[in-house]
């Protein structure tokens, strides 16, 4: 049996690794820093409390426990030794015949050092608790404070990035401060309540990727909740409690989140020469990262040119990333047999962003259907819970939507932390 190692158990590491473990000419080898998967589209549904961690989360060992030739190994990759086929991690090292780089990506701070250390990203599990935990320290404080400009920057935030994480974050924000906020935060009233949701993005408009009749009625229904666009205009700087945008505008606030641009992380051991655009590794048609004959690179962490239809690269989506590790799975069962090796093809499903309740909007295989209101709404409610990694999680998940959707209202804002390192609760 060749030794398969997968670096990285997101949408594509898993998918691939599944796909293999249904077969006996491999033995496989899943690597990651957590011992759980997790459903990253859901996660601002975890940082603004309509969904708990578990609700979208699920633990690899469970997950493979079907699979007798799949393990899983809790480790930090550090480095790879393609000369020796060799992997090496926090946690040891393995030997490989084939190793898969499926890590994603991370946020992209373009080089800003205030706005990496005191921005709130949303790309882990813990980035999610940490926004949770912010936003609601942060209400219990304006409660407090008889200062009406400390409660202002208490009470604002700002999302910057308008792709569908900013505009899910920002309409779900609104929501929580019309039906939510009011119920729980009396002692707000009156006192400058409510608080200024402020979104903020350089292209000009609002889920730039989607159709001109979805960005259309984004833009409106955003408007219409309470949002303040500000759009055309780029974050340069966030300092002293104070964003400061391209147009020269400040705005005071304690609150950034940061969804404006993700960029790769090129692996240790791996040529710079490899690196293209957002330092995502160069791949052939097969996946296989160029210059490299047993090293592959799947999902986000990548960028292929051969599709005839992406010339500039896939997009960083999840269908992409689980479409790329299922091929890879057939490819290499090929490969290992002498057979003619399948090159990937994208089949674009559609795109889908929330807005809010029965507010949503649908780009669906061909770019002139549209739909949007209660229609997409559902449609995005089905997709997303279809793409939960088991029942378990989708029959949760359900359930915490529909108390949700018909009380307006939910009970997961606890603020829960980790002991600190002084042993005292941070």
């Amino acid at each position: 049996m060749k030794h398969v190692v997968i670096i990285g158990g997101g949408f594509a590491g898993v998918n691939l690794a599944e796909a293999l473990g249904k077969s006996r000419q491999f033995e496989v080898t899943l690597v990651d820093r957590n011992n759980y998967n997790f459903f990253p589209p859901l996660l601002y549904q975890v940082a603004t409390g309509f969904l708990d961690v578990s609700n979208i989360s699920y633990p690899f060992r469970k997950l493979f426990r079907q699979y007798t030739n799949v393990n899983f190994r809790l480790g930090e990759f550090h480095e790879v030794i393609p000369a020796e086929k060799k992997v090496i991690l926090s946690t040891g090292t393995l030997t490989y015949d084939y190793l898969v780089f499926s890590t994603g990506a991370a946020s992209n701070f373009f080089g800003m050092q205030n706005v990496q250390h005191h921005s709130l990203p949303m790309k882990t599990i813990n980035d999610a608790i940490e926004l949770r935990n912010h936003f609601l320290q942060h209400l219990e404080a304006a409660t407090l404070t008889t200062d009406p400009a400390e409660r202002d920057k208490l009470l604002t935030i700002v999302v910057a990035g308008g792709g569908p994480t900013g505009v899910e974050l920002a309409g779900m924000m609104a929501e929580l401060r019309k039906e939510v906020v009011p119920k729980d935060y009396p002692e707000l009233s009156g006192k400058g309540y409510p608080s200024h949701i402020i979104l903020v993005d350089g292209s000009g408009k609002v889920l730039s990727p989607m159709s001109v009749a979805s960005q259309q009625y984004t833009h409106d229904k955003l408007v219409e909740m309470g949002v303040e666009l500000i759009l055309g205009v780029t974050v340069k700087d966030f300092v002293n409690e104070t964003v400061i945008l391209s147009n020269g505008q400040n705005i005071p606030t304690k609150s950034l989140i940061w969804a404006a641009g993700v960029t790769a992380v090129l692996p240790k051991g791996i040529a710079p020469e490899v690196a293209g655009r957002a330092k995502r590794m160069q791949v052939d048609a097969f996946n296989v990262i160029n210059g490299q004959t047993d090293i592959y690179a799947i999902g986000d962490t990548c960028i292929q040119t051969s599709d005839p239809a992406f010339p500039q690269g896939h997009p960083q989506l999840a269908q992409v990333a689980i479409q790329q590790g299922k091929l890879l799975a057939k490819n290499l069962a090929a490969r290992e047999k002498g057979q003619p090796q399948q090159p990937f093809i994208y089949t674009d499903k559609g795109s889908l962003a929330i807005i809010g309740r029965n507010k949503a909007v649908a780009d669906l295989n061909h770019p002139t259907f549209h739909l949007k209101g209660f229609i997409a709404w559902f449609i995005w409610i089905f997709v997303h819970l279809a793409g939960l990694i088991n029942y378990r999680n989708r029959l949760k998940t359900l359930f915490n939507w529909m108390l949700a959707y018909f009380r307006r209202d939910q009970s997961l804002r606890m603020i829960i932390r980790p002991k600190g390192e002084d042993g005292k609760l941070e």
